[in-house]
């Protein structure tokens, strides 16, 4: 996060004199200072000089558009900016952009107040003429009031520069699928140019076996190191350091190869699909965690939709809890309802509960030979699931807030890595109201990003989102699918 800046733009006029000015500058950089010091923000917050002109303004919003290391653009008027200084600058701006409603002091000095205070401290009225350009622009935007002393504020500008960072990942996003999506699913299709239109992210096809061709290439000397590094890392099972040895070397090979394939063509996500797997000997399972808790986004059976989500929300929060993940089966024991969510292999080792087993087992599916897996519990805690679905004229986001749980009971006959959550309000409401609005099975589970940051993420991109919270009822969802239905055909305009 610390490779991203935001910058941090204060507002005025020359009505007030130069004297005036420099106290609006010194103060303005001791906010800008307060932001970048704060843990919670993230990026790096830079400060620019007051802006007192149409001209400048326009400058600095065009300079922010160009700047690939600028995520984010905090606007504050200390005073009083007239508001038509900002149209040009407005309309031109297509980063990211919060309205910091705060002030220098956080108590009045009630004893000694006079007409100069009165004309320096003027964000209370100089913040609503700018609140208003922004809502007559129709300029997507979050607003914080609040001093810059409170946490809270802190943490809601983290949130969206958090977003902010997931936006311009998107924006950037290379995907490449290996193979087709799974024959007859319906949710993992995708209009993949309006994906681009509306997110950035170019999704490219390749066959599998220009994977093969890499795999094959991995050195043997490369996969040495890289089979005692999972020794290192893993419990890794017996057989696998013995007589099945061979299975773990190919293992590394497929790691190796896919790294190396996507370092070369730039790419950031991936899909895979057991129904096409070309020359590959076993289904990439050992691999595809391991990138994923490097950082790249992937999906299962070529969702790259999902992908694209789990690259996201990792981008947002590098070094989080954050997985590609799919709902399989319920425990509905009254009082205890929860989702045992898993994939056949590729669930991302960064929301383990404890140092994942390195395992062989059989996979009834995909004709190949046993493929090597991470087994593990997810650790417990409060999380998130997003999905991503193609409505056809749009995209919808669907978020449920979640507690992971420990399973009820050991799995042993499962091996392979899984989570167990209680989702928000209780299972039926959630699950009802998924349905309802047609979410996907696939999602992300993410422990390292809520949903005030796919509420920012979301306005960034002009995407709907529904959220499934402890407030949610299966009436008032329905209605607001609804309502979005509504809203979003009529925002298209003719």
């Amino acid at each position: 996060m610390t490779s991203h800046e935001i910058w941090f733009l204060t507002g005025s006029q020359g009505l007030y004199g130069p004297e005036t000015l420099e106290q609006v500058a010194s103060q303005s950089r001791q906010i800008a200072a307060a932001l970048d010091e704060s843990p919670a923000v993230g990026p790096r917050v830079v400060w620019k000089p007051v802006l007192t002109s149409a001209g400048d303004i326009l400058k600095v919003c065009l300079e922010a558009n160009a700047d690939p290391g600028v995520v984010g653009v905090v606007a504050w008027m200390h005073t009083f900016s007239p508001a038509k200084m900002w149209i040009a600058g407005l309309d031109a701006l297509r980063t990211p952009l919060l309205h910091l409603h705060t002030q220098a002091n956080v108590a009045l000095p009630w004893a000694d107040i006079d007409m100069d205070f009165m004309n320096l401290n003027q964000a209370a009225h100089g913040d609503r003429e700018f609140g208003y350009i922004q809502s007559r622009l129709g300029v997507a935007r979050k607003t914080v009031a609040g001093h810059v002393s409170d946490p809270r504020v802190a943490q809601r500008i983290g949130a969206w520069a958090r977003a902010a960072a997931g936006y311009s990942e998107m924006r950037s996003l290379k995907l490449v699928r290996f193979g087709d999506n799974m024959r007859d699913v319906a949710v993992t299709e995708g209009d993949k140019v309006e994906a681009q239109l509306r997110f950035g992210v170019s999704v490219n096809t390749y066959g599998v076996n220009d994977l093969v061709e890499a795999v094959d290439a991995a050195a043997d000397s490369e996969v040495d190191k890289l089979v005692k590094e999972y020794a290192d890392t893993y419990r890794v099972a017996s057989a696998l350091l013995g007589e099945r040895a061979e299975s773990l070397r190919y293992a590394a090979r497929i790691e190796l190869g896919l790294r190396s394939f996507l370092e070369a063509g730039g790419y950031k996500a991936f899909t895979t699909n057991f129904e096409d797997l070309g020359g590959l000997r076993q289904l990439p399972g050992l691999a595809v965690q391991r990138l994923m808790a490097d950082g790249y986004g992937f999906g299962g059976e070529g969702d790259w939709k999902t992908s694209v989500l789990v690259r996201t929300l990792k981008a947002m929060a590098p070094g989080g809890g954050t997985s590609f993940m799919e709902d399989y089966t319920y425990d509905l024991t009254p009082g205890n309802e929860v989702i045992l969510g898993a994939h056949m292999l590729e669930v991302c080792p960064s929301i383990a509960a404890d140092t994942p087993s390195c395992e062989i087992h059989p996979l009834g599916i995909g004709g190949r030979e046993d493929p090597v897996r991470l087994v593990f519990d997810a650790a417990p805690g409060r999380a998130v699931v997003l999905g991503l679905a193609d409505l056809g004229e749009r995209f919808r986001l669907v978020a449920n807030e979640i507690d992971v749980v420990p399973p009820s009971a050991p799995l042993p006959r499962l091996p392979v890595a899984r989570a167990v959550w209680k989702p928000a309000p209780d299972l039926a409401t959630s699950a009802e109201s998924w349905l309802t609005a047609g979410g996907p099975h696939h999602t992300v589970l993410s422990q390292a990003v809520g949903v005030e940051e796919l509420h920012d993420l979301a306005e960034m991109v002009g995407t709907e989102l529904l959220v499934i919270d402890a407030d949610t009822t299966t009436r008032e969802f329905a209605k607001e699918v609804r309502w979005n239905a509504a809203y979003y055909r009529l925002a298209r305009g003719f």
